[in-house]
């Protein structure tokens, strides 16, 4: 089409009279084009002006339902010919492409955000609110049953997610109960919005004009349901709407299913490590006993070093205690450590017989898979008079030390073979006598062998540890294990060191055996 500065059609074509029917030479441009096609002649010819101005952006809108774009060519007689190509595919290719790379962003967004956390109800609010925001007017996500209670978490837009558990039958809700099965989801046309239970109607929400259910897959089992609400005179949810509705899903059920794994093998692991962590200690027949243990590493809680005391099931007899130190670290050297007490405890009728128990240990060990070894201690101790008693047994350990009244500190006289790794284990048994305010401090190389001091290059040695211990005459059990410890972390700083184990037994100063703490059966292990 050309028209003039006057804004009248001078020219068309056969392709603009079948666009434009009315566009007859001699009509007003105004009276036979859209709005913006108008506007645009008025931009280059102002207020009627001969002189032409170059527009200062493409011309587009719509003619008949599709988007046209207008390229004005000014002539050398002031007049314009418009050009008109249709662009509608080229436009609904751009908007598909720009909604794809946002639905792409948003579930990289998602993975990321959700993935971030391994606390269950933490992926549930985050969920519920991604959902929210991006997909409806409000979003529920809901956990499998726990007993006969639904955990929900439902979240409005521009809200905060909210915690529930709901007493209610998910059958009763069509789409809900497969969905939390696993099954695949039932189309939103399918479900009748006006069928929603109340539980599921956030307040204030009104009434619901679309739903959409979908399962949250986890691995393996069903992590969930996802549910989409819309409000009443909302567009209702397209195809395409619910199948990007699943891909989210599928990315929450993945981080919902992998922080409930988390926590069930937290859960387990909690458990098993109490099992395998060191007792608390105490006085037990009129004899204290104190351990202390630290970790090669502070983050872990077990590893290769170990100790237990044993009460005797007869009032009067020793109570055995046990200190070892496996071959190596961590979890393996915690799990060998568990077998090793667990051995120990069942040879407890053997107590008094120190040479026969780790002759059987030293058995059980080398018809176990496997390969490390262990250097182990056992003392029993029994309260005569106002005496404490101790026989010692060690094999292939660092030998007991006595701490006696008047501050001298004694090597307890014993030596023995390791245990695990020969066919053969052999061990001297000694006696000692702990006086009112003596002790017997057992404890494993972590200490000695604990490297640090000024220079971060000196062992802290027999020597020093003896030395320590001398001041520490007439202290509790309870004060000389955490002196002891104090004093060899102080030595390492921040440096690494071995597992470090102690155990005080001591002869108490009072004359008489306590009411209420003077004996107590069983096996004292966390």
């Amino acid at each position: 089409m050309v028209a003039d500065a006057a804004g009248l059609l001078t020219q068309r074509n056969d392709a603009a009279q079948a666009l434009l029917p009315a566009a007859c030479p001699g009509a007003r441009l105004a009276d036979v084009v859209p709005a913006w096609l108008a506007a645009a002649q008025r931009s280059i010819h102002p207020a009627g002006s001969p002189a032409a101005l170059e527009p200062e952006t493409p011309l587009s809108g719509v003619i008949e339902g599709r988007r046209f774009e207008a390229h004005p060519s000014v002539r050398d007689d002031g007049t314009v010919a418009w050009w008109l190509v249709d662009d509608t595919d080229h436009q609904l290719a751009r908007e598909a492409l720009h909604m794809e790379q946002e639905r792409t962003a948003f579930l990289a967004t998602a993975s990321s955000t959700l993935l971030s956390s391994l606390n269950l109800g933490r992926c549930m609010d985050v969920t519920a609110q991604m959902a929210a925001e991006n997909l409806a007017d409000a979003a529920l996500a809901i956990a499998p049953a726990r007993g006969h209670h639904l955990p929900v978490v439902t979240c409005l837009r521009g809200g905060t997610p909210t915690t529930s558990q709901e007493l209610v039958d998910a059958d009763e809700v069509p789409g809900l109960g497969e969905a939390l099965r696993g099954f695949p989801p039932v189309p939103s046309r399918w479900i009748e919005p006006a069928a929603a239970p109340a539980w599921m109607i956030p307040e204030g929400f009104g009434p619901i004009g679309a739903i959409v259910i979908t399962p949250l897959p986890g691995h393996g089992v069903p992590a969930g349901a996802l549910v989409l609400l819309r409000k009443e005179g909302s567009a209702a949810f397209t195809e395409e709407e619910e199948v990007f509705a699943r891909l989210f899903a599928a990315r929450a059920g993945a981080a919902m299913s992998a922080a409930r794994l988390y926590a069930e093998q937290t859960a387990i692991t909690e458990v098993l490590m109490r099992e395998l962590l060191p007792p608390a200690l105490h006085q037990i027949s009129g004899v204290d006993f104190a351990g202390s243990y630290r970790p090669s590493a502070d983050h872990e809680r077990i590893g290769g070093d170990f100790y237990d005391v044993h009460p005797a099931d007869v009032e009067g007899e020793p109570s055995l205690v046990t200190l070892g130190d496996v071959c190596g670290k961590g979890l393996e050297a915690a799990v060998l450590t568990g077998k090793i007490r667990n051995t120990l405890h069942a040879l407890l009728p053997l107590a008094d017989d120190h040479q026969r128990m780790l002759t059987l240990l030293n058995t059980a060990l080398l018809n176990s898979h496997h390969t490390r070894f262990v250097t182990l201690v056992l003392a029993s101790a029994v309260r005569k008079g106002n005496e404490v008693h101790v026989q010692l047994t060690s094999a292939g350990h660092p030998n007991p030390l006595i701490i006696r009244v008047d501050g001298t500190v004694e090597e307890a006289d014993t030596r023995g073979t390791l245990v695990g790794a020969l066919p053969d284990v052999r061990a001297r048994t000694t006696s000692v006598v702990l006086a009112p305010g003596e002790s017997c401090i057992l404890y494993t190389d972590g200490i000695t062998e604990a490297k640090g001091g000024p220079l971060g290059d000196a062992l802290f040695g027999e020597e020093r540890l003896q030395r320590a211990l001398a001041a520490c005459a007439g202290m509790p059990a309870e004060g000389i294990v955490e002196h002891v410890q104090m004093l060899a972390s102080q030595w390492l700083g921040n440096r690494r060191h071995d597992d470090m184990a102690v155990v005080a037994i001591s002869a108490p100063r009072t004359h008489h055996l306590s009411a209420v703490n003077g004996h107590t059966r069983g096996r004292y292990t966390a």
